[in-house]
């Protein structure tokens, strides 16, 4: 039988699928967009149910334009946003509350309000900081907030899960609870050093230890799919965080090499290889994968907004009427004319990590019009990342010698200059740009045996263009951004989260 394997792609805004064959090539898309709810200032939710009723539709979608049925996909990877807290019965599978998105600010008050020896605590055992991106601190609000959930966790009557083991537990009829290392290594719960739930840590959160899913390699035969949900039979055999299936499908598998995914948010990541390193850049030590109980690490550092500034341009702006318009506005111009956007509209992520900033544009004047917003929320987009990349090369000892990048809006030639310029280095775009869905097939096809190691899949790069960077001084550009950072810096009212 031809090799199939389905790759789910669990993103912040919509539910995706993709079926690629042996040759890593896209033969089938599917992609439904689900609602975005904002309850109240800085929260984000998503419907649990609508997560998973959109993904069907997306897997649907993609075997038809593929052109196979459900029992010739050989392998089913699963690649997700991360951080997003979903707590559902364990009996029903019915969540007890909407899934809480990582981009939801919330219970940044009560992260704030950790002892100097709690924040050492979590940083030494997790490699992360005390932040309310995390998963944590969204559980324990569901547990705190929800009539009778503390007291049905510690009998055992829930289930916490990030989106991955929120998926899991509907593919396979509810018969498995679980989540890769990769996943548990963003709850702030998991000690990436002994690769096991921590129990100290989950006293320090008040969250009852059983709550949480089994963890599992990233690849390999994890589970399946039951035949009535499915269709038919199929292994699970890959997992892995969003960005971390973005590191391994750009097939950065060795030690020093780097991506750049441009999302909703950017998020950068260098493999560290079997070796933690302790950020002094407030970067985070994370797990990039587990294969065959051995794992990989990481260094990461994330940008909150990015793809959902340009959405916002879109839709609350009314600027244009698809994302992909964005370039096009932005080169009437060709410049910002003097204007400095700051991103931070939901706080700023690395390496500052204020969770009380908020965004503005600054040194508008009569002659600001929409194309030199444009063209500075690409500016603002390729600044953060320098400011995080810049962070990374430093706790890296050396700079960087290129940066792959994946995502959307990784396919603005005009946002990749910028980069290129702003980094001093050159970068480098795959032709599939698909990495994160990518990552997720390989990890799934390396665990079932269409691949047979790591070494094997280096052979599939195949690269679409590498920018350059041209000669000039952004030294103002530069100057002017660090202005506004700071400026942007604790603007929002602590106490405006409950």
């Amino acid at each position: 039988m031809v090799p199939y394997i389905l790759a789910i792609d669990a993103g912040t805004t919509s539910s995706r699928a993709i079926v690629f064959d042996k040759d890593t090539k896209k033969i089938g898309l599917g992609q439904f967009e689900f609602s975005q709810y904002f309850p109240k200032n800085s929260w984000v939710e998503h419907d649990p149910n609508e997560i998973w009723a959109s993904q069907q539709k997306a897997i649907s979608s993609a075997l038809k334009a593929a052109k196979i049925n459900s029992n010739e996909v050989s392998a089913i990877g699963i690649t997700n946003q991360r951080e997003t807290t979903i707590v559902w019965d364990r009996r029903s599978g019915e969540p007890i509350y909407n899934a809480i998105v990582w981009q939801d600010r919330r219970t940044s008050d009560y992260c704030s309000s950790f002892s100097e020896a709690s924040i050492n605590q979590v940083a030494k055992k997790t490699g992360l900081i005390v932040d309310a991106y995390f998963s944590a601190s969204k559980i324990r609000w569901i547990l705190q907030h929800v009539e009778g959930a503390q007291d049905r966790a510690i009998r055992g009557e829930l289930c916490f899960g990030t989106v991955d083991s929120w998926l899991i537990h509907k593919l396979t009829g509810g018969s498995k609870h679980i989540t890769d290392a990769s996943n548990a290594s963003r709850t702030m719960l998991y000690n990436i050093h002994s690769g096991t739930w921590d129990k100290r840590l989950c006293d320090l959160f008040n969250i009852p230890i059983s709550i949480l899913p089994e963890v599992v390699n990233s690849s390999g035969y994890l589970a399946s799919t039951d035949q009535e949900v499915f269709g038919a039979k199929i292994p699970i055999s890959g997992i892995a965080g969003d960005q971390q299936s973005a590191l391994f499908g750009q097939l950065c598998f060795s030690s020093g090499e780097a991506k750049n995914t441009y999302g909703t948010g950017c998020f950068a990541m260098t493999n560290t290889g079997n070796h933690i390193v302790v950020s002094s850049n407030k970067m985070l030590s994370t797990v990039a994968w587990q294969l065959n109980g051995i794992r990989t690490y990481a260094l990461e550092g994330s940008v909150y907004v990015a793809g959902s500034l340009i959405q916002w341009l879109r839709d609350g702006l009314g600027f244009f009427d698809h994302s992909a318009d964005v370039e096009q506005l932005a080169l009437k111009e060709g410049t910002s004319g003097g204007i400095t956007i700051v991103p931070a509209l939901t706080g700023l992520g690395a390496p500052h990590w204020d969770s009380y900033a908020r965004g503005a544009i600054m040194g508008i004047t009569r002659g600001t019009n929409t194309s030199h917003i444009a063209y500075a929320s690409l500016e603002a987009i390729a600044l953060s990342t320098a400011d995080v990349l810049e962070a990374m090369a430093k706790d890296l000892g050396q700079p960087l010698k290129s940066i792959r990048v994946d995502g959307g809006a990784s396919t603005n030639d005009t946002l990749m200059q910028i980069q290129s310029d702003l980094l001093n280095c050159p970068v480098i775009r795959p032709l599939e740009t698909e990495s994160t869905a990518l990552g997720a097939a390989l990890l799934a096809g390396l665990g079932i045996g269409i691949w047979k190691s790591i070494g094997e899949l280096k052979d599939l790069a195949v690269i679409d263009q590498k920018f350059s960077p041209k000669n000039g001084s952004f030294a103002s550009l530069r100057n002017q951004w660090n202005k506004g950072i700071q400026s942007t810096k604790g603007w929002a009212e602590p106490g405006n989260y409950e």
